[in-house]
This record gives structure tokens, sequence and C-alpha cells, in this order.
């Protein structure tokens, strides 16, 4: 089960159905969608452990809040300071985060990222996971923002540099640029974070962004020939993780993949309708 509020924009019920249906376990597993409110969490998650729910996805607003409600914390959630997996293990609640998996399992796909210069946008929820996932990893992050001392602070908590937007130019000599910022997110998807003339050949470009698909950063970077990667790829791998932590077995990446793809080419077709 997902809790948000909102949550009715989320693909993440799609993903997981269509992996319980190709695994054939759709008679033991079923993921749906409750919009809770922010003061309504604890009994959420209090009702999960009743009912013996076997997992619960945050997303925003509960990915903090929903801390104080559980047994335990994995050492990595605590360190991003969030959680975004709940697992009920026989009425044992533990809170992990796998935002950062979804960052990195993409990224380790294309080669190591030890020793590997981040260019990191954004210093909000999303770039803390970004963050903390890429240094795990060894990577050498600098943090961009708009407001230095946000990058800062986060620079300081996860390890790295940190820049203001205004030094935007510098990701030139980076090897991989990820925007982890909600800039050119629909509806004001022709905006881009990164201006075009500092996007190289030899950069691999990550936007977290999934909604358009393809961003203007990642269409300006694919037209500079850099390798592209869609925020979908973020969204499959995070569920990835938590697939199996909720079911113990090992996930359907591609069949969760074309759910993903199919639901969000649904979506965006319906409101180019309207």
């Amino acid at each position: 089960m997902i809790i948000g509020d909102p949550v009715e924009h989320s693909f993440s019920p799609q993903m997981h159905n269509a992996a319980y249906e190709e695994l054939g376990i759709d008679d033991a597993f079923v993921f749906i969608a409750a919009h809770v409110k922010k003061q309504d969490i604890k009994a959420a998650v209090e009702a999960a452990r009743t009912l013996n729910i076997r997992g619960l996805t945050c997303t925003i607003p509960h990915k903090i809040s929903v801390m104080r409600y559980l047994d335990k914390i994995d050492d990595i959630a605590k360190k991003i300071g969030a959680v975004n997996t709940v697992v009920n293990d026989a009425g044992v609640l533990i809170g992990y985060n796998t935002d950062w998996l979804g960052v990195v399992t993409p990224l380790e796909q294309m080669g190591s990222l030890v020793g590997a210069s981040v260019a990191l946008i954004g210093a909000g929820g999303a770039a803390r996971a970004c963050a903390f996932g890429l240094a795990q990893k060894g990577a050498r992050v600098t943090i961009y923002n708009r407001t230095k001392e946000k990058a800062e602070a986060l620079a300081k908590e996860a390890g790295g540099a940190a820049k203001n937007l205004e030094e935007i130019a510098e990701v030139r000599e980076a090897d991989i640029i990820v925007n982890a910022s909600s800039v050119g997110m629909a509806p004001a998807g022709d905006v881009s974070p990164v201006p075009k003339e500092y996007l190289k050949k030899n950069h691999i470009v990550f936007d977290v962004v999934y909604s358009p698909r393809e961003t203007k950063l990642l269409r300006e970077a694919k037209d500079a020939g850099a390798c592209v990667i869609s925020g979908l790829e973020m969204l499959l791998y995070q569920g990835v993780a938590q697939f199996e932590y909720y079911t113990g077995r090992k996930a359907p990446v591609e069949a969760m993949r074309q759910a993903l793809y199919e639901v969000q080419s649904s979506k965006f077709k319906v409101k180019s309708q309207r």
C-alpha cells in the first residue's frame, strides 16, 4: 500500500501489481493507494500493524513524519533522514529508504561510481537521497542549489562540495549530472536547470523528473551526444528494491518497467486530450 497526500498521481500500484501478476503471486499480494492526511499518519501506521499489512510505501509528505511511529529504522534511512518503505515483519515495523537505490542502480549499470565526479542539482528531499546514495558508492559530489546555504548544509551532512546555481557552468567538468530539483517538471516542462552549452557528449545526464518522460534537460543532453537516463528509471529501481523487501522474491524488472512506461504514456495522453 502506498500512502500520501496527494497519492492519486502515483504509478506505484500499476508497477507493483504488474510484478505480482508476472510472478503469479497476485493471489497473495495486492498493491493499493490510500490518501492519508498528515494528521492521520499515526493511525495509518497502527492500522498496518493491526491488519498485518505487509508493507507501506510512503510518499510526500509522510517520509519524515512516519519515522517516529516505527520500531526500527535502517542505518541508511537514518542518514538520509527519511523513510519511503516500511516492512511489517510479524508486527515489527522496520523503515528503509530505497530512493537512493533508484539513483545509484541505473548509474552503476553504466560503470563504477567510485571516484566519479557528480554534479547534483537541488538540495531538497530527492537530492538528500541522491547525495547520500552517491557518497555511499564513493562518488565525488558537488551540490548546486539556488540557495547556497542549503547546498552547504547537505554537503556537510552527506559529504561533498556546495555551489550556487550561478556557478552551474562548472558542470562541464563533471562525469555525471543529476537533476534532483523540480525544474523541468510538467506543466512547466520547457525549462532546464543546465544551459545546453554546458552539456557534453562525455556526460551521463540523469533527470529524476519523470513527467514529461523526456525533459528539456534530457532532450538537449541527447542532442549533445550525452548518455541520458529518465526519471522513470529512478521510480523503477526504488520500486524494485521495495518489491523485494515486501515479497522476498527477485523483482521482474522488465515487467515493472513496461507497466511504468504504459501508465506514464496513458496519463500523458489523457492530459494532452483535455
